[in-house]
C-alpha cells in the first residue's frame, strides 16, 4: 500500500494550490485508505478541506487520464440537479503528483457502508434513504447532456451488448488462472442468456457505473438527504437501467438469504421491512424518470455478472500472489455462489 509520500510532492501540491487560492499556514496533506481504484488525498488549506483524485501509482498514461475524465463529469454537473462536490481545478503537470489529478471540495457528512447511521434509524428515514436513492439516480438519467458539454461523453448505442462483451472478456482472462482450482461453468450458461436476451433498444442517458450506497454521502442530520455523488470514474453515455440494476443487486431485500460474501459486500441493513424493497425502488424510478423498466432480469443478471467477473478476477490475482486481501480468497466460493444466484434470477426464483 503506498503511503503519503509516494503519491503527492508536498511543496510543489502546496505551491499548486497557493496558486489557485491564495497562500495558507495552515495545510496538510493525509492519504485516505478506503477504495480499490484511484486514489484519495484529504488536504487542509487553511480553514477549506479539499479532496484530491488521483491514480494510483504506476498506473499507463491512458489508464491515468481517467481520472481527468472524472473530473469532467463532475465539473459539467456542477449546475443540475445531481449534487457533486464543487471542483476547484485540475492538472496534467507531472511535477506535481507524477500523474494528473484534480482538486474539489470536501463533503460533510456520512457514507453507508455496512452499518446504518443512527440517525436514520427510524421508519420515515429507512424509507427516505430509498427514495434519496433513487430520486439522485433518476437526476442523473435526466441530465440534458447536451446542455452541459457531455454530449461526446460515450457512445451509449449498443452499450449493453459491449458490457456483455468486456465482462466475458474479463472471465476469459482470469479462466487462464482460475480453472486449475475450481470451474464455474454456469458463467457460460449466464453468458450465453445475457448474449441472448441484450434489449433491441433502450434510453440513452448518462450513467455513474457504480450507483450504490457507498458512492454517496448524505449530508449531517435529518431527514435524508444527499449531499453529493462520488466516484465518477466508471461514467459514461450508456444504458440507465444498467445502473440500476447494478443498484439492485447491492439492496438486499427481507427475504434475501444473506450470506456471508453478500455481507461482506452489500449493506444487509436495507433488508430491514421498514426499507424500500427492490420492487419499490423499481416503481419510484419509473415514476421520476418516466421508463419503462422492462426486461429487469437482464439488467440485475448483468449485475450479477459484472460483478462475478470482477470476483474471478480478485481470485485470480490471488493465486497470482499479487494480493493477500481476504475478500479475493473468498472469491473462490464466492464467484460460484454469485452464478447461482444470476441463474435464479433467470429461471425467475428470484422475483423483483
Amino acid at each position: 500500500m503506498p503511503d503519503e509520500a509516494d503519491l503527492v510532492d508536498r511543496e510543489r501540491l502546496r505551491e499548486f494550490l497557493a496558486e489557485r487560492l491564495g497562500e495558507t499556514d495552515q495545510f496538510d496533506v493525509e492519504r485516505h485508505d478506503q477504495g480499490f481504484s484511484n486514489e484519495t488525498l484529504f488536504v487542509t488549506w487553511g480553514d477549506r478541506d479539499l479532496v484530491i483524485r488521483r491514480p494510483p501509482p504506476g498506473e499507463t498514461a491512458d489508464t491515468a487520464h481517467d481520472v481527468l475524465r472524472e473530473y469532467e463529469v463532475v465539473h459539467a454537473l456542477q449546475d443540475t440537479d445531481v449534487p457533486v462536490p464543487t471542483t476547484v481545478a485540475q492538472s496534467e503537470d507531472t511535477d506535481v503528483m507524477g500523474c494528473p489529478f484534480y482538486v474539489m471540495d470536501r463533503l460533510n457528512g456520512d457514507v453507508m457502508r455496512f452499518v446504518e447511521l443512527d440517525r436514520f434509524g427510524d421508519a420515515d428515514s429507512r424509507r427516505q434513504v430509498g427514495e434519496e436513492m433513487v430520486d439522485t439516480l433518476a437526476a442523473i438519467h435526466t441530465v440534458d447532456v447536451e446542455t452541459v458539454g457531455l454530449d461526446d461523453f460515450g457512445t451509449p448505442e449498443g452499450f449493453a451488448q459491449r458490457q456483455v462483451d468486456r465482462w466475458t472478456e474479463q472471465f476469459e482472462w482470469a479462466f487462464e488462472e482460475t480453472t486449475a482450482e475450481r470451474e464455474v461453468p454456469e458463467i457460460h450458461r449466464i453468458g450465453d442468456w445475457l448474449d441472448d436476451n441484450v434489449p433491441e433498444s433502450s434510453a440513452h442517458a448518462l450513467v455513474h457505473g457504480d450507483y450504490k450506497l457507498d458512492n454517496v454521502i448524505f449530508q449531517p442530520g435529518t431527514p435524508p438527504e444527499i449531499g453529493g455523488v462520488l466516484d465518477w470514474e466508471m461514467s459514461t453515455l450508456g444504458d440507465p437501467l444498467c445502473d440500476l440494476g447494478w443498484l439492485l443487486f447491492f439492496w438486499p431485500d427481507p427475504e434475501d438469504d444473506l450470506t456471508p460474501l453478500m455481507q461482506t459486500m452489500a449493506p444487509s441493513f436495507t433488508a430491514d421491512e421498514d426499507y424500500l424493497t427492490r420492487g419499490e425502488l423499481v416503481e419510484r424510478y419509473e415514476e421520476k424518470t418516466g421508463v419503462a423498466v422492462e426486461n429487469q432480469r437482464f439488467y440485475r443478471v448483468l449485475a450479477v455478472y459484472k460483478m462475478a467477473a470482477l470476483g474471478e478476477m480478485f481470485f485470480a490475482r490471488y493465486l497470482m500472489g499479487n494480493s493477500d486481501n481476504t475478500l479475493y480468497q473468498m472469491m473462490e466460493d464466492g464467484v460460484p455462489t454469485m452464478a447461482d444466484h444470476a441463474v435464479e434470477i433467470i429461471e425467475g426464483e428470484r422475483p423483483l
